[in-house]
């Protein structure tokens, strides 16, 4: 489900994930594998905006 990419990702680190595998896709709904669960580029890269301001304040890196 894409609408859970989002707080998951930061689920992640907030629990000490080393990385995140985000499934992107240019027409997720035409996707030949996981269409459900893909985000478009432009909203990944707005949750990467987000989620760089998310590590910070975890002290992560990413």
């Amino acid at each position: 489900k894409r609408d859970l990419v989002e707080p998951l990702a930061k689920a992640a680190i907030a629990v000490g994930a080393d990385g995140l595998m985000i499934e992107v896709h240019n027409n997720p709904a035409k996707a030949l594998c996981d269409g459900k669960q893909s985000i478009k580029p432009e909203t990944f890269d707005e949750i990467m905006k987000k989620i760089k301001v998310y590590t910070e304040l975890e002290g992560a890196i990413i």
